[in-house]
């Protein structure tokens, strides 16, 4: 009789810290010594902050709380803060960044009921968005300071509360650093008013309106350390007319927009993508 094959333990591990010798050493013979094998390994280092994503499976059994333990006192013992994502949770936890423009969050609000994962927590830069977060009974967190690195701190504490899986950028108009976004690797999940490489930046469709594009697209992506220059997942976009004035073409791509993103992270949630050399995968 044929025995089914043991199913792996996969286990993504994120390390940022100050950069000095010895890191990556020191967690890649961690994990051999626990008998997994790696998958995926990189870093980067950016004016002294070390980065490194790495992606870990087991083909026996695990104590999971006494790897964590075990991981994270590592990562005390050399100064590094590690956070440990295990692919195993079915039901993933997410934070939803906004600004002022509705129409991505309303989407996402309107679909948080089929999604497999529960959207813990709206974040803003501004309170515009904080009375649709009540209605739907979801907590809102106010971060408004103009430092970046301060934003950003608070940013960390509010994922780490919420045990955040995703981060969903619901057209967040703020650019993430390094220091944020190496804590979550193919997780942040940013939708774009173009076809990206054209046209970057916040006046897509201006740009396009001005330029007589004939199509205008939107690009669901995730987010690295270059801007807008990450993984692409989804792409979708529409005729233009040449009677369009700027405000239908904003109108249109604005509904795009919420689809695009709605797409991208319901096929992030069921597990359908694949990141492998800057491409997505579909499963």
């Amino acid at each position: 009789m044929q025995q089914n094959p043991v199913k792996k333990i996969r286990i993504g591990i994120t390390v940022v810290g100050k950069d000095k010798e010895g890191i990556v050493a020191a967690f890649t013979n961690f994990i051999f010594q626990k008998n997994g094998n790696i998958e995926k390994v990189n870093q980067n280092v950016i004016r002294g902050l070390f980065g490194m994503h790495l992606e870990a499976s087991f083909s026996g059994r695990i104590d999971v709380k006494k790897f964590d333990y075990e991981l994270q006192s590592l990562g005390k013992k050399l100064g590094m803060e590690v956070s440990i994502y295990h692919e195993i949770n079915s039901h993933k936890n997410i934070a939803v960044f906004v600004t002022k423009e509705p129409h991505c969050l309303q989407a996402l609000l309107d679909a948080k009921d089929k999604l497999k994962g529960n959207i813990s927590v709206i974040v803003g830069t501004e309170k515009t968005l904080e009375p649709m977060a009540k209605k739907a009974k979801i907590p809102f967190v106010l971060v408004d300071e103009k430092d970046q690195q301060k934003a950003e701190h608070h940013l960390i504490e509010i994922t780490k509360k919420y045990d955040i899986d995703l981060v969903v950028l619901a057209r967040y108009m703020r650019i993430m650093t390094p220091n944020f976004v190496w804590r979550y690797p193919h997780r942040i999940i940013n939708i774009h008013p173009s076809l990206l490489p054209a046209f970057p930046g916040a006046f897509a469709y201006a740009q396009a309106f001005e330029r007589g594009t004939k199509i205008v697209g939107v690009t669901a992506h995730y987010v690295t350390e270059e801007l807008d220059q990450g993984p692409i997942i989804f792409q979708d976009s529409f005729k233009v007319d040449s009677a369009d004035s700027l405000e239908v073409i904003k109108k249109k791509g604005q509904k795009l927009e919420a689809d695009t993103l709605l797409k991208a992270v319901k096929m992030h949630l069921e597990g359908r993508l694949e990141v492998s050399w800057r491409k997505v995968y579909t499963r």
